[in-house]
């Protein structure tokens, strides 16, 4: 997923998709450690999913706790 459309999407939806990438990464480990995977980088793949997910919720969080700042 592109990290335009993760940037459209709401905190609760990004969190939903942390979930279901995490939940991905765990099979592909477990694929990958019983000689099953196919492709090893699809692993690479899936961490960087979970890094830009991560990354955008805590852009989401700053600034959120900017502009209550900004309200003080």
């Amino acid at each position: 997923m592109k990290t335009t459309e993760l940037r459209n999407m709401t905190a609760d939806d990004l969190n939903q998709e942390l979930v279901e990438l995490k939940e991905q990464l765990f099979k592909l480990r477990v694929q990958h450690a019983t000689n099953q995977l196919d492709n090893p980088m699809e692993l690479k793949t899936v961490r960087r999913e979970i890094a830009r997910v991560k990354t955008i919720l805590r852009e989401m969080e700053l600034a959120e706790t900017k502009e209550q700042g900004d309200k003080l």
